[in-house]
């Protein structure tokens, strides 16, 4: 059996057995074969004397920080012995060798930094950050005002109103516990200036070319319709007139999917990192970078399709959101800003993670472009080869099939290409140029 996430071997014991045994105790637990070369196989010559076994765990439960103490078990096989230490995860994380921390990732182990530590002792608790009573905020730095304003949004969706007091409320959704105010409180409520939550705003027309900047260090309410009225200010609008009164208004991106997009950065930002978040809006393009990656569970790819289970970096101010209305529905917001820019014409925004945070862009580059484009190829391809098989274009342009086939046939509508014979056999001919 190889080396994978929760099975290692080692020749001897050493300080790497019992670095590996906290990385499988920070994880889902696992084995050390001891006394196995890293095929599986004995090691020659490898003694196991009476008090051997014991002094290792004695040294393990000295090393460790809580201490740990693994079952252990001597197996011999043909003659030679080896010992199996086994773990389980353990209960209250995080588990350190010597004052480092280390996990588990498939078959080797990997150092925690400070905030995967912090990330990992709170999800013990099925908590987070903002959720814990900070020192260095006081109740006096909240502004009762903005509470209130909270309760009045929070009181539009429902049907037995909040009647209680700003104070009350705030210990009710445990925005005060045991007489301080915890992180998310000073996020929402703050009076002044709320460093953590700094958010970077500028219009570029080049990636060094600032035409245009803000510096945002406000509560989080607030900072929602603080860029969007940033975006606002700095891209396109035209007048549609429809035969109505009034003109219709189209913005150069539909303002429904850069609203999420915003709250999405404010709800799963890392706060306890030292980066801002920063939004840049240029010519043809917005980027938006907020520090904190995805969650590891979550791949690019189940994020854009949905096959996920959301997990809110910041469990009470997500919260807070949903109660004020502000988050409609957890873990839909990708697919209702894909399919906002696609209904309105545009190619679906990119996201990424990127260095130490996530990324969003988008773009003002149309689906009917794109399309334009792929005839052209299609077109193209056909007029080098009138007996090109639709694998070989897929292949080329690097659509589905199902693409392909719905582009051929927009062609064989607009009456540009037909179809001579079956498709095993026939070939494709030109009637009109596009």
């Amino acid at each position: 059996m190889p080396e994978n996430s929760n099975t290692e071997y080692k020749s001897s014991f050493s300080d790497t057995v019992i670095e590996t045994l906290v990385a499988f105790a920070n994880t889902k637990g696992g084995q050390i074969f001891t006394g196995l070369n890293d095929n599986g196989l004995p090691v020659k010559n490898f003694v196991i004397r009476e008090e051997t076994v014991q002094q290792w765990l004695n040294e393990i439960k000295h090393k460790t920080q809580p201490s740990v103490i693994p079952d252990s078990e001597t197996v011999e096989i043909d003659g030679n012995e080896f010992v199996v230490l086994s773990i389980k995860e353990f209960p209250v994380k995080t588990v350190s060798f010597r004052g480092s921390y280390f996990k588990r990732v498939q078959n080797s182990n990997h150092q925690l930094n400070l905030g995967e530590i912090s990330d990992m002792h709170l999800k013990t608790f099925n908590t987070s950050w903002d959720s814990y009573a900070t020192n260095d905020y006081k109740l006096d730095d909240i502004s009762l005002e903005k509470v209130s304003s909270f309760i009045d949004k929070s009181n539009l969706l429902k049907e037995s109103p909040l009647q209680d007091d700003p104070l009350t409320v705030l210990y009710k959704f445990e925005l005060i516990k045991e007489s301080k105010i915890v992180n998310a409180c000073h996020l929402l409520f703050a009076q002044n200036d709320v460093f953590l939550a700094t958010i970077e705003l500028g219009r570029l027309s080049a990636p060094t070319l600032i035409k245009d900047g803000l510096t945002l260090r406000i509560d989080l309410f607030s900072q929602i319709e603080d860029v969007l009225t940033f975006i606002k200010k700095h891209i396109n609008k035209e007048y549609i007139i429809t035969g109505n009164p009034q003109r219709e208004e189209r913005w150069e991106y539909p303002l429904n999917a850069i609203r999420e997009i915003i709250i999405n950065m404010i709800v799963h930002r890392d706060y306890m990192h030292y980066g801002d978040s920063s939004v840049k809006v240029f010519d043809n393009y917005i980027e938006f970078f907020n520090p904190g990656p995805l969650p590891q569970s979550i791949s690019i790819e189940q994020l854009l399709s949905g096959d996920y289970t959301s997990q809110a970096r910041n469990k009470k101010v997500s919260s807070i959101f949903k109660e004020a209305g502000v988050i409609e529905k957890y873990g839909s917001g990708i697919k209702r800003i894909q399919n906002a820019f696609l209904s309105y014409g545009l190619e679906a925004p990119v996201f990424e993670n990127f260095q130490h945070g996530f990324r969003v862009f988008v773009s003002t580059q149309t689906v009917e472009k794109t399309v334009e484009k792929t005839d052209e190829i299609i077109l193209n391809l056909i007029q080098s080869d009138s007996r090109i098989t639709t694998k070989a274009i897929q292949q080329i342009t690097g659509l589905s099939r199902r693409g392909i086939e719905w582009q051929i046939q927009k062609l064989k509508e607009q009456k540009i290409i037909n179809r001579i014979g079956p498709d095993k056999g026939g070939y494709w001919e030109i009637i009109k140029d596009e």
